[in-house]
C-alpha cells in the first residue's frame, strides 16, 4: 500500500522559508523536549532509588539497562512495520497516553505492593517508543522538504545535547528533594502533555486503497528485502554492526577510566558524562550551521574518524584534563554521526519503508551493542582498560572504511544531499 504523499513537501501549502515555520517539525520538536525531560528524571529516579533500596546491588542496576534497551532490540522491527501500517499522528498520541497510564499503574503499584513494577514503567515506555519514533520519522519524510532534513535531525541532536548537560542535574534533583513517587508522577505528566502538543499536528494522510489483503509477516519480510536491495542501506547495515560492538566495548567501562585510570571516585563520572554533552550540544549547532554544505555520508565519516580518536586516548590517558578534553572532542563530533546516520536512511528510504528500515538497522545496532557489553568484563583483564578501548577505536576504523563507497557514489541513488 503506497502512501498518498506530497514528496516531502510541507503540508501547509508554498514552501516554508526554513523548518523553523514548519508546524509538524515544531510539534514533534516540543513532544520530544517534553519527553526527553520525563525519561532523564525517570532514568536518574529510579537508578538512585534502586542503588538506595538495594544497597547497590550490581544485579538490579543492570535490570534497569535491560529494561531500557531489550525492548529496543526485541519490538523494533515489530514496532517498525507496524509504524508503516498505521496512522503517524494516532500512533504517537496513543503511545504517549499508553506510557502515562501505564506509569501511573506503576505509581499506584509502588503505594500500595512491590518495588520491582519500578523496572515496568521503563520497560512499557521503552516498547512503545519502538512504535512512536519511527512515526515521527515518517511525518519528517512526508513534510519536511529533502534539503531541509539535515537541518531537522541537527535539530534532534542539538536537543539531545542539551539533556545530556542538564538531564543529570534535573532527574537527581527532582529525586533528592522530592523522592520517588514525585519523580514517577512527572515521568506520566510529561507523556501526557506529549500526547497533548501531538494533537496539533495535522490530520493524518490517508493512504491510497488497495485490492491486497493486509498480511503482516509479507511486510515484516519485505522490510529485510527492502534494505538488501539498497546499496546505502546495506552499507549502514554493516556500519551498525560494527559501532555496535565498538560501543558496547566500552560502555560499561568508562566507570573504569574514572577510577583507574584518573584515580578518581565514581562521583567524577558525572563531569566527564556533562563534558561529553556540552561538547554534543556545541557540535549540533556547528552541524546544524554547516548542514546545507556537507554530504551526510561526509558528515558520518567525519564523526566516525573523531570517535575513533578519542575512544583511543580516552582509554590510555592518565590525565584529568586531557581525558575531559577528549570527552568533550568526542561529544563535538558526535552530532555528525547521528545527522548523518539519520539523514542518510531518511533521503534513501521510501516513504512507505521508513519504519521497517529503521526497524532493521536498529537492532543491529542494539544487538551487536549488547554483544560487546557482554564480552567487554571478559576482555578487560587479558586485553587490559587501554587494550579493548583500543579494540574499540579499531572497529570505529573499520566503519569508517565501510563508507567510503557511499563517498564515491555519484548518482546511482540518491545517497546524499546535495551541496
Amino acid at each position: 500500500m503506497e502512501m498518498v504523499q506530497n514528496q516531502g513537501a510541507p503540508i501547509m501549502p508554498g514552501k516554508p522559508a526554513s523548518i523553523f515555520a514548519n508546524r509538524i517539525v515544531l510539534a514533534i520538536m516540543a513532544s520530544n523536549f517534553l519527553l526527553q525531560l520525563g525519561i532523564w528524571v525517570r532514568n536518574f529516579a529510579i537508578l538512585l532509588y534502586v542503588t538506595d533500596i538495594t544497597n547497590n546491588n550490581p544485579l538490579y542496576v543492570s535490570l534497569i539497562s535491560v529494561a531500557e534497551f531489550a525492548p529496543i532490540f526485541l519490538f523494533s522491527i515489530i514496532g517498525g512495520t507496524f509504524a508503516d501500517r498505521w496512522k503517524p499522528k494516532l500512533t504517537m498520541v496513543w503511545c504517549d497516553f499508553l506510557s502515562a497510564v501505564s506509569i501511573f499503574v506503576v505509581l499506584l503499584t509502588l503505594m500500595y505492593g512491590s518495588w520491582y513494577a519500578i523496572f515496568f514503567a521503563t520497560l512499557v515506555s521503552a516498547i512503545l517508543s519502538q512504535f512512536s519514533m519511527p512515526s515521527a520519522m515518517r511525518l519528517f519524510k512526508q513534510h519536511v522538504p529533502t534539503e531541509q532534513l539535515q537541518g531537522v535531525m541537527a535539530m534532534f541532536q542539538s536537543l539531545m545535547a542539551i539533556f545530556m548537560v542538564i538531564g543529570p542535574l534535573i532527574g537527581t534533583f527532582v529525586y533528592q528533594k522530592y523522592g520517588i513517587f514525585t519523580s514517577i508522577g512527572v515521568m506520566g505528566a510529561m507523556f501526557l502533555l506529549s500526547a497533548a502538543v501531538l494533537l496539533f499536528l495535522p490530520k493524518d494522510l490517508e493512504k491510497a486503497k488497495s485490492d491486497e489483503p493486509d498480511n503482516f509477516k509479507k511486510e515484516l519480510i519485505d522490510g529485510f528485502k527492502y534494505v538488501m536491495s539498497k546499496q546505502v542501506l546495506k552499507v549502514m547495515g554493516g556500519l551498525f554492526a560494527v559501532c555496535g560492538v565498538a560501543v558496547g566495548l566500552i560502555q560499561p567501562l568508562m566507570i573504569f577510566v574514572t577510577i583507574e585510570n584518573l584515580g578518581m571516585t565514581k562521583d567524577f563520572l558525572q563531569w566527564l558524562l556533562m563534558a561529553n554533552g556540552i561538547g554534543m550540544l556545541v557540535g549540533g549547532g556547528i552541524v546544524m550551521a554547516v548542514s546545507k554544505k556537507v554530504r551526510p555520508q561526509v558528515l558520518l565519516t567525519i564523526g566516525i574518524v573523531a570517535s575513533m580518536i578519542s575512544t583511543i586516548g580516552i582509554g590510555w590517558s592518565t590525565l584529568i584534563p586531557l581525558t575531559i578534553l577528549l570527552q568533550v572532542f568526542n561529544g563535538l563530533f558526535f552530532p555528525c554521526i547521528h545527522i548523518g546516520i539519520n539523514t542518510l536512511i531518511l533521503s534513501n528510504t521510501d516513504e512507505a519503508f521508513v519504519g521497517r528500515v529503521n526497524g532493521v538497522l536498529n537492532p543491529m545496532f542494539m544487538g551487536m551493542m549488547v554483544v560487546g557489553m557482554s564480552a567487554s568484563g571478559v576482555l578487560k583483564v587479558p586485553f587490559t582498560l587501554p587494550g579493548v578501548y583500543l579494540l574499540s577505536g579499531i572497529l570505529f576504523l573499520l566503519g569508517a572504511l565501510l563508507i567510503i563507497p557511499l563517498i564515491k557514489m555519484k548518482n546511482e541513488e540518491p545517497v546524499g544531499l546535495e551541496g
